[in-house]
């Protein structure tokens, strides 16, 4: 089968997506996917607000602007790149992915046969021996600049000049390469220490009006028209102005913080990656902006030493997709900022969290969706939680324990993630997607919603469980005991 996308069913067709396990819509119309989407937000937040039309992308393919592939040899010795295949460590030589950038695809095809010419070993994590072991792309989507980042397990690149000159002759577009050394043996990416090999070791895009540098180990968004549309729709809901101090919680290379300056009188970020925050401090300067300053810290620690003697009018929170921590969270609650917005692309924990700040007396106002993810299960949220207005003798104090940052007990419920994370502790790394299991509930007869399981005169190539996934997630439901053991 040929890749391809249909304009009419916005659906794509790929012939990677079974062995990939990537994209857990693919085949799907885009417009179902959404309602699966907004069905598995509904669930997770309607209690507290009515739930925003989840906003979707008009062409949802090659939105990607960070590609990474994992070099290696397949059974004839020849060299691939691709992703690693579902449950498994063997690499899918995808050589045209339907949702990454194509010039970065481009690209890494003619690294391949650059690879084998120069006779450059990939490197072989079994054995610990090999030279090339990732490839990592990153792109601006409005200044078209392109970031090569080629991982090796030392120093050593043999024929480096010639190599560089025969790749830039095929692609002057790259603006910057840069070698990182990973030497550990560890599934991680990205070592600790980079060499420029052209350019400036960086590249620069253009999100919401303000530029920014991004490095090869900071975090940007891989879908730069979507994050524009969040960005403005947090900020909206934060409804800041120049009275207000504004804390960017997590908050990477300052996007959002930056962004937010415009209107804020003071802004703090911070965030625990330490290039991150260097980049942040620049890209302030870079857009002349004078009242954000940016900390080194784990925010969890910042905020517990902040709010012992400070105060905040709103918070903005992205953390990464396992949350927020109850360190965080607590303090959060004693400098009982007017507004919380919380960004997240992980709802499960986002849901879990909110449960928290909800019993510590604020109230969700807004719940808004975003499709960061396309043909993929992950969905990005924007909840706007404001404070109860109270008489100041009426707060309670609350005091969050670990055990008060489960969404639910595992007698009654769990959530989709850590039904997930027990199939892959339990069947060797197993993935399964939101369909899947929503699937699996409603034959076990467990409610979801209507829009979770759509019926095939809907759309006919809605991918269906298989049977080893089936019985995997069944048995983490009785664990759960959310179904009776037989």
């Amino acid at each position: 089968m040929t890749n391809r996308y249909d304009e009419k069913e916005r659906r794509i067709h790929c012939a990677f997506s079974e062995k990939c396990g990537g994209c857990d819509y693919a085949g799907m119309k885009y417009d179902n996917e959404l309602a699966v989407k907004q069905k598995y937000i509904e669930e997770l937040f309607g209690e507290y607000v009515k739930v925003d039309d989840i906003v979707g992308m008009y062409r949802p393919i090659y939105y990607r602007n960070k590609v990474h592939a994992v070099v290696g040899l397949d059974e004839s010795r020849n060299v691939i790149a691709g992703t690693y295949e579902e449950n498994s460590h063997r690499i899918v030589d995808t050589s045209d992915c339907m949702i990454e950038d194509s010039q970065c695809t481009d690209i890494i095809k003619d690294i391949k046969e650059l690879i084998a010419s120069f006779k450059y070993q990939p490197y072989d994590e079994d054995a610990g021996k090999g030279m090339i072991r990732h490839i990592l792309l990153r792109k601006g989507f409005s200044t078209k600049e392109i970031m090569l980042v080629i991982v090796t397990a030392g120093v050593a690149f043999p024929s480096k000049n010639n190599f560089l000159k025969a790749l830039c002759e095929k692609h002057p577009e790259i603006t910057t390469i840069v070698q990182n050394i990973n030497d550990r043996r560890t599934s991680m990416v990205l070592g600790k220490r980079n060499i420029v090999l052209k350019g400036k070791g960086y590249i620069e895009d253009v999100l919401c009006g303000c530029r920014f540098r991004i490095s090869p180990t900071s975090f940007y968004q891989i879908n730069h028209q979507q994050t524009e549309k969040l960005y403005k729709k947090a900020i909206q809901l934060a409804d800041i102005s120049k009275k207000d101090t504004v804390i960017d919680a997590y908050c990477g290379i300052g996007t959002i913080g930056i962004v937010a300056s415009k209107k804020a009188g003071k802004v703090i970020g911070v965030e625990l990656n330490s290039e991150a925050v260097s980049d942040a401090k620049i890209n302030a300067s870079i857009n002349n902006i004078k009242n954000a300053t940016f900390v080194n810290a784990d925010a969890g620690d910042f905020l517990v030493e902040y709010a012992k003697n400070a105060k905040a009018d709103v918070v903005i929170m992205d953390p990464p997709r396992s949350g927020s921590t109850p360190e965080f969270l607590n303090s959060l609650l004693k400098i009982k900022p007017d507004r919380i917005v919380y960004i997240s692309c992980g709802p499960d924990t986002q849901a879990r969290d909110i449960k928290v700040l909800v019993k510590g007396g604020y109230k969700v106002t807004a719940c808004q969706p975003f499709d960061l993810f396309p043909h993929t299960e992950h969905v990005e949220t924007v909840v706007l939680l404001s404070q109860l207005k109270q008489k100041p003798d009426d707060y309670i104090n609350v005091t969050i324990e670990l055990d008060d940052m489960d969404i639910t007990s595992a007698e009654t419920k769990a959530t989709y993630d850590e039904i997930k994370e027990y199939v892959f502790e339990h069947n060797a790394g197993m993935k399964v997607s939101n369909l899947y299991i929503s699937q699996v509930k409603r034959k076990c007869g467990i409610e979801v919603g209507k829009n979770y399981n759509l019926p095939k005169n809907e759309d006919s190539r809605q991918p269906q469980c298989p049977e080893d996934k089936e019985r995997a997630i069944v048995e983490a439901l009785k664990h759960f005991k959310m179904i009776q053991q037989k």
